[in-house]
């Protein structure tokens, strides 16, 4: 088993699902937990498989996908460093509704979910912290359908970008975390909206090179993106 080096230690505490722990619960937790490295494209686990571990990214960027009848793959989530997946399943002993692929090379905490249980019959404040981890995937999940509800693709993409960004002024340069295809399916548009997106987005200072994302100016990107939407709309007829 790989090593834990610190800064992955410190990335596993910090993550939603264990920063409300006391110290000593979480030092356990984390005795108990091993590390995964995957490479690019590997399967982490398949819809229908029984779930016997939480999961933790420590670094890298995971996909979560179910597989339509017609065949096409519907991506119900992405995560990165310090984003948690699997809880509510692993808890219950059931199945993965969908399956979880490694975007890029990773590296993943998995808590086995038995000794998960096994602490938290002991320690009842740790409930406290899936309730938390909980709460705060509904509350991004509604952000996502208000973002399709209430703005422009360009607009999403614009708040896409920005997430992305370390800088709060200026000028900025982002790197894209993963291809294409998958950032448009999750921000729920097509690969051809998501290209019509990118060069609106023009308009706002935003050049597309390969991976890479220039950012004339974040103040000015961060306007548009939460200019009203009537008003996004008339300027895209």
């Amino acid at each position: 088993m790989p090593a834990m080096i610190p800064k992955h230690a410190d990335t596993a505490r910090a993550s939603l699902l264990l920063k409300s722990l006391p110290e000593e619960l979480t030092e356990e937790l984390l005795k108990r937990a091993t590390l995964r490295n995957t490479g690019r494209g590997e399967t982490l686990f398949l819809q229908g498989e029984k779930a016997q571990a939480i999961h933790i990214v420590l670094d890298g960027w995971v996909k979560l996908y179910r597989i339509a009848p017609n065949g096409n793959e519907a991506i119900v989530d992405v995560f990165t460093r310090g984003g948690s997946f699997g809880e509510a399943v692993a808890l219950r002993h059931m199945e993965y509704p969908v399956s979880a692929e490694a975007v890029t090379d990773c590296t993943l905490l998995q808590i086995p979910s038995a000794g998960f249980i096994g602490m938290m019959k002991q320690n009842p404040e740790m409930a406290v912290s899936i309730v938390a981890s909980t709460f705060q995937r509904l509350h991004a999940l509604i952000g996502q359908i208000e973002q399709i509800k209430a703005q422009t693709g360009a607009q999403r993409v614009a708040e896409f970008l920005l997430d992305l960004s370390n800088c709060e002024t200026g000028s900025c340069v982002v790197t894209l975390p993963y291809d294409k295809v998958l950032i448009a399916g999750r921000l729920g548009m097509k690969p051809e909206s998501l290209s019509r997106a990118f060069a609106k987005l023009r308009g706002a200072g935003v050049r597309i090179a390969k991976n890479h994302a220039s950012i004339d100016d974040v103040e000015k990107l961060r306007d548009y993106a939460e200019e009203d939407p009537a008003a996004a709309w008339n300027k895209a007829l």
